[in-house]
């Protein structure tokens, strides 16, 4: 059975697609200005486009092709709606700007270290950083939901699929691997994820779990 699509997951997927339209029919005009640039600390060398403050937030509404933005937005829409219904409206808009945002500030990171460090000038867009972050907000709240997701032939606990994700991501990123897929946004999305999730739950490190109450024992 198929989620209903949410208000707040409809904006999003509605958003998603028009600037992909405006990137397709703007091109270099709109991508160049509104993707995340790493930020240059060497000041030397070409330079195709530089960072804005604005671009953590934009760039998770851009995408490099059709095929990108499909899938993107079929997880949105897979995992945002379960979400969205269950938080309401105004948290489920929260954590997803959270995820996304931090995400990409990880990626931020990672990129700009590597072109400190000579590597290229390479710019990241994508709403994948979010999608992981909903992806751990399903796998917490849902953790036993059986599930079949493409590439694995088989159903799959939420929390196991997610433990799996991660640690592809995880993999990939220290690795190199597959590369042209942005790894750290995917597991900064997570990690803002998590540590939205036990921030409303008062959990560590935000917070200190209850003691238990006093043991009392009744003899007979």
């Amino acid at each position: 059975m198929f989620p209903p699509v949410l208000p707040v997951t409809r904006a999003l997927l509605i958003a998603n697609v028009v600037v992909f339209l405006l990137q397709m029919f703007l091109g270099p005009a709109i991508t160049d200005l509104f993707v995340q640039w790493p930020i240059d600390f060497t000041g030397v060398g070409p330079r195709d486009g530089g960072f804005m403050l604005w671009q953590p937030l934009t760039s998770g509404f851009m995408h490099g092709g059709p095929g990108h933005l499909f899938f993107n937005m079929l997880a949105l829409w897979m995992f945002g709606s379960p979400l969205e219904a269950t938080w309401g409206e105004k948290r489920f808009t929260t954590y997803y700007f959270v995820c996304l945002i931090g995400a990409n500030l990880c990626q931020l990171l990672v990129s700009s270290w590597v072109l400190a460090s000579g590597g290229p000038n390479i710019y990241s867009l994508g709403a994948s950083g979010a999608v992981f972050g909903l992806l751990l907000g399903y796998g917490m709240l849902f953790p036993n939901q059986r599930m079949i997701v493409f590439p694995i032939p088989m159903e799959i606990r939420a929390r196991t699929l997610v433990i799996i994700y991660g640690a592809l991501a995880l993999f990939f990123g220290i690795t190199g691997t597959q590369a042209g897929v942005a790894h750290f946004a995917h597991l900064g999305g997570m990690l803002f994820g998590w540590l939205m999730i036990r921030y409303w739950r008062g959990q560590p490190p935000f917070g200190k779990r209850r003691p238990p109450g006093p043991r009392m024992r009744i003899v007979k």
